[in-house]
């Protein structure tokens, strides 16, 4: 039966035909819409259950399984922090060809003249040893299993940044690159707008717990006037990132991350710049707390914060929230810590995803808060590489297949796929091996990703028709029979 036939509404084919036939042949034309429903249904399950076969016959086969789960369309990556999305040989190369340097000992990358203790980055690109130190420094590569890997991760930040530079469009452009060979069609990319004059902002304006009266300290101080050199810079990044990858899939935009182990009036004014940039530019989607959540300041104001959050969204509600929440475990942080997060971020803080949620089973009623997530159809982005890396939490220790069971969307990402040496086609193969999710869960996982993106209406439409269309390629080449 003609597809174009099949997607014509029952109810319109009846009036239509009511228009055109006798009251005797309406009937008929009702019932042959109903058959081409019918007939058109089975096929797509058809085409579903060829590549769900094909699928369980690799599950021990990774010469197979890798090339299929890359090949899968796999809609969007809503979860990844630009710096730690770039590999540290990419860095690298960028720090060279700007003369940076790295101190022999920490392995710090600043910028030149070199002083002593440091070596020219230069020096790495010849000298294996020194690449090789500079690498592990820079990422999880070999890093010892067993060993606080937490640390180690978080640490990665402060050696490599100086390497990225005037050159942060470049190294987005190798990301994207990477995405498309692996059928991803879009990216929400974390990023830092204009730190410097935020924390010179917050510095200027005294704290208080009187939000309206901070916020229009802060419009007073000059907060506006940030926009304009913000949009200015993003404007550089884009041209940047097309010149060095000129495709335009997969489509990228732009989350604000707020640091939150900071001071309380620069964390403010972080969030209400990503609420005014949101509403002045629409390349800025979301907003989004970064940073470990154990820290101690981080622990200490989470509820301050998310009252931050509270506030402002009633003032802008076309802003987005998405918030790392629950990124804990036991023995990072303590017992009471483990027990709100989640639930605070959802009910307080009004976040529309989350990140991590891993500890979802040590918050207070975790099957009551998995049905809330449920109904209010917020999605967990689930980094499977990090939350092992970081957390220590994988395999049936991982929440995942908890949050599928009680219907709660979920959606894989990389989050810093370049420092835990990674990529989403690797997020894929885990959720498969390690918790034994079939075909028909991993295309609803990739459909999720882009129905929950931050996404104008129009780009989200076109997303999601344009991802059915590659779903129908893959799946004719894996048939039922």
């Amino acid at each position: 039966m003609p597809a174009t036939f099949a997607a014509v509404p029952t109810t319109r084919l009846r009036r239509s035909a009511a228009r055109r036939l006798p009251r005797s042949a309406c009937a008929l034309v009702a019932a042959l819409a109903l058959l081409a429903a019918l007939l058109v249904a089975p096929a797509a399950r058809a085409d579903e259950a060829g590549a769900a076969r094909a699928l369980e016959r690799f599950r021990d086969q990774p010469a197979r399984l890798g090339p299929f789960l890359r090949a899968l369309p796999k809609g969007g990556d809503l979860h990844m922090h630009l710096s730690g999305a770039v590999y540290a040989e990419t860095l690298l190369r960028l720090g060279a060809r700007a003369g940076g340097c790295a101190d022999t000992v920490t392995f710090v990358a600043s910028p030149a003249p070199c002083l002593p203790g440091q070596r020219p980055l230069l020096d790495a690109l010849a000298d294996n040893g020194f690449q090789s130190d500079l690498i592990g420094a820079w990422s999880m590569k070999g890093f010892p299993a067993g060993e606080d890997g937490h640390d180690h991760f978080f640490a990665t930040f402060g050696k490599f940044g100086a390497t990225l530079g005037d050159r942060v469009g470049e190294a987005l452009a190798t990301v994207t690159r990477r995405a498309r060979s692996q059928n991803v069609q879009y990216l929400e990319v974390l990023v830092t707008p204009r730190s410097s004059d935020t924390r010179a902002l917050s510095q200027a304006v005294p704290f208080t717990r009187d939000f309206a009266a901070l916020r229009q300290s802060m419009l007073d101080a000059g907060l506006r006037a940030i926009l304009p050199r913000a949009r200015t810079e993003l404007d550089q990044l884009v041209v940047q990132e097309r010149a060095a990858d000129p495709s335009a899939d997969p489509a990228v935009r732009y989350s604000v991350q707020v640091s939150r182990a900071t001071p309380p009036a620069r964390v403010f004014a972080q969030l209400l710049l990503a609420f005014e940039l949101m509403r002045d530019d629409p390349r800025w989607v979301s907003v989004n707390l970064v940073q470990p959540e154990d820290d101690v300041v981080a622990l200490r104001d989470y509820r301050l914060q998310m009252r931050m959050l509270q506030y402002l969204r009633g003032l802008y509600p076309q802003g987005h929230v998405t918030l790392h929440a629950g990124e804990l475990a036991p023995g990072i942080a303590p017992p009471a810590d483990l027990r709100f997060h989640i639930r605070a971020a959802v009910e307080v803080g009004q976040a529309e995803r989350i990140g991590h949620g891993v500890d979802i089973r040590w918050e207070r009623d975790p099957v009551g808060l998995a049905r809330e997530l449920a109904r209010r159809d917020v999605l967990v982005e689930v980094p499977l590489t990090s939350n092992r890396q970081i957390l220590g939490v994988f395999g049936r220790r991982h929440p995942l297949r908890f949050y599928l069971r009680h219907g709660v969307p979920v959606a894989l990402a990389t989050d810093d796929e370049g420092v835990s040496r990674t990529d989403l086609t690797e997020q894929y193969e885990q959720a498969v091996l390690d918790h034994d999710l079939g075909y028909r869960q991993l295309k609803r996982i990739a459909i999720d990703s882009l129905r929950h993106s931050f996404a104008d209406a129009g780009t989200k439409r076109r997303l999601l028709r344009e991802q059915a269309r590659r779903f129908t390629r893959f799946e004719a080449r894996w048939p039922a029979r």
